[in-house]
């Protein structure tokens, strides 16, 4: 058995004791470097989802977020929990994430997904297209990183997108920036995992749940003849579950996911002190689970 890593998932923005934004999110940065995270993480949204306020609710931008973070850490991973692909395009959405392993010396990673807010879509003028053209997007975008941080310089012609040449310079410093393609989809977004990524990122249910996912990406691997060793399994805690206070509950679920094989799960902080919450999850739940 391995390590298991957690990653801290800044999905909302408050202001504790009136303390800005910039503020708390370069504390809450520090103290996830600090207490020993493996990932730090924003949401890729222009309006903050309905579960947590809607639009009303702060939200910011995920690469510039990711920017300011980088700054004010020296070794956490970096990434969005997850790119939505129709929001940028791809030649940019590359050249965007090698900004990021260039300014942060190597701790890029992309998280992407197919998306699936329509209102920040219409809200704010962006073409939402059909869930089977997003997925067909979604695949072209994954080959377009790929090309773009290889050697090849030269066009790519896909159904959606059509690139004349595929330049980025610098390239990233990390010789191959992980691909983690977020969602439980079995039938084509566990199917792009097998073909594209280096990591899954599954959302939290029960250890049956997660062990039937993870059954539907080894088959699509001896599909396309990927080695499903090679893949890095991670989740999402599920939502109902508090670690703090139910840290044993927590624990003993994170026994059963290590023992399928996931090696890290991402956390949402309290959105009330993330600053405090980060500290005291780092502090009593990580050394529960860092050697399952």
């Amino acid at each position: 058995m391995g390590r298991m890593d957690i990653g801290i998932h800044y999905s909302r923005f408050p202001s504790p004791g009136g303390a800005s934004i910039a503020d708390t999110f370069a504390r809450t940065a520090q103290a996830a470097e600090d207490g020993g995270a493996a990932l730090l993480t924003c949401m890729d949204h222009w309006f903050q989802m309905e579960v947590y306020g809607g639009p009303p609710e702060p939200m910011l931008e995920g690469y510039t977020t990711l920017g300011f973070a980088a700054a004010h850490t020296e070794r956490i991973r970096l990434g969005l929990l997850v790119t939505g692909v129709t929001y940028r395009h791809p030649g940019l959405l590359a050249k965007i994430v090698t900004t990021l392993d260039q300014l942060s010396q190597g701790r890029a990673q992309l998280g992407i997904g197919a998306a699936w807010y329509d209102r920040e879509h219409e809200g704010l003028g962006v073409p939402y297209p059909s869930t089977a053209e997003r997925f067909e997007r979604l695949e072209e975008t994954l080959q377009i990183c790929r090309q773009m941080w290889s050697d090849d310089h030269g066009p790519f012609e896909g159904r959606h997108y059509r690139l004349a040449e595929t330049w980025n310079v610098p390239a990233p410093v990390q010789a191959r920036i992980p691909i983690m393609i977020g969602g439980n989809g079995e039938r084509k977004t566990l199917r792009l995992v097998a073909q594209y990524a280096d990591a899954c990122n599954l959302f939290g249910g029960s250890a049956e749940e997660i062990g039937h996912k993870l059954d539907v990406l080894r088959r699509h691997c001896d599909d396309v003849g990927r080695d499903y060793a090679t893949i890095r399994t991670t989740a999402i805690a599920p939502q109902g579950l508090d670690p703090l206070a139910d840290t044993d509950g927590f624990v003993t679920l994170m026994e059963e996911y290590a023992a399928l094989g996931i090696s890290l799960v991402t956390i949402s902080h309290d959105g009330v002190d993330p600053v405090a919450w980060t500290e005291r999850l780092l502090g009593t739940v990580l050394p529960r689970i860092k050697d399952l």
